[in-house]
């Protein structure tokens, strides 16, 4: 990183208040940044750090109004901890798209199509009449089978292995260990007890800003595709299934696993170790607690929780419940020999 802090107003759209032409080469918090670093004050709990801090340039809120003198350089912004973001993101975008060029040993096949600025790294294998938009990275040890199409700036990491005919958008980024495309879990159950093969003959389709996290597996489907709809965000170690299809900007969290044809909804949350059985399908913005399972056709907009999911304020009061069912069988047989002495006593 190297830039002015008056270039880093710009493209934050905030106001200088100090030495612009100051370069800054790193970014850090506010308490231990040192000189040529930058930070930024969102939480006015720690505003006594802007008269100490050692920072070069501090990002804050444009209502801030400083009670001591202070140091470091000021950028006046909207929303002080969105700006930080943006610039992480603006920093992290031009450290991933600096690569450029074609290293050796690698191999690209025939019939290819392939854009402007790209990066093929060392041991990558690309196949026949694949095709790469701009600006794409392509880090070493990755293989990308024949009719893929992968659209501008997107990022492949280090050892993604890639199926054949896989179409991935723009601006999307596969960590390391990734597999798109492999063969959904498909085995038809015989009479002698043996399974027969079943063979998966559809694609994986990736829309636009997908961001999917190392290690994750996405089956391709038995005969048309799997679709992970623009902004999905899966972590690494996420499972999904032939056929499935996960709606725009869904975000799923570590080691849950998606079943075969589930269909998910928009703006869904799943938290870690989830599991989604087949055939079902959530409505828009469901929420999915850690551990908990979604065994059916659910409507989006709400909370579930529970191996069988549920109601989540159900199934808070019914783990209440669960948790002092020790307590409640004391009760229950302190109340039954009471009825029995009573019953007794009438005698």
């Amino acid at each position: 990183m190297d830039f002015t802090i008056n270039s880093i107003a710009e493209i934050l759209g905030g106001e200088v208040v100090g030495n612009g032409e100051t370069k800054i080469d790193n970014m850090g918090s506010i308490e231990d940044a040192g000189a040529g670093y930058i930070s930024f004050l969102a939480n006015p709990k720690y505003e006594n750090h802007v008269y100490t801090s050692k920072a070069s340039a501090i990002i804050v809120p444009k209502d801030f109004n400083p009670k001591q003198e202070v140091t470091s350089t000021l950028i006046r912004v909207e929303d002080a901890y969105a700006s930080f973001t943006t610039l992480l993101e603006e920093y992290h975008k031009r450290k991933s798209f600096e690569k450029s060029g074609v290293e050796e040993p690698s191999h690209i096949g025939k019939k290819c199509d392939v854009g402007e600025g790209i990066y093929r790294g060392a041991f990558s294998y690309i196949g026949d009449r694949v095709k790469l938009g701009a600006n794409v990275k392509i880090y070493p040890n990755t293989y990308i089978g024949d009719d893929v199409t992968i659209n501008d700036n997107t990022i492949i990491h280090a050892g993604v292995k890639i199926y054949a005919s896989t179409q991935i958008g723009s601006n999307c980024v596969i960590h390391s260990g990734c597999v798109i495309g492999s063969d959904g879990f498909g085995f038809a159950p015989q009479a002698d007890g043996t399974y027969k093969t079943i063979p998966q003959m559809g694609n994986v389709i990736i829309e636009d800003n997908v961001d999917i996290g190392g290690n994750t597996v996405i089956d391709c489907a038995t005969f048309n595709a799997t679709i992970i709809r623009k902004g999905v965000k899966l972590d690494n170690l996420v499972q999904i299934a032939h056929n499935v299809e996960i709606g725009e900007n869904t975000v799923i969290a570590s080691q849950t696993g998606v079943s075969g044809s589930a269909k998910l909804g928009k703006n869904c949350i799943l938290g870690g170790q989830v599991g989604v059985a087949g055939h079902i399908t959530t409505g828009d913005k469901l929420i999915v607690a850690a551990k908990s399972g979604v065994s059916k056709n659910t409507k989006g907009g709400k909370t579930i929780a529970g191996m069988i999911g549920m109601d989540h304020k159900q199934f808070l009061k019914a783990y209440t419940i669960y948790r002092n069912l020790p307590q409640l069988v004391d009760r229950i047989k302190e109340l039954e020999e009471k009825i029995l002495h009573l019953k007794s006593e009438n005698k």
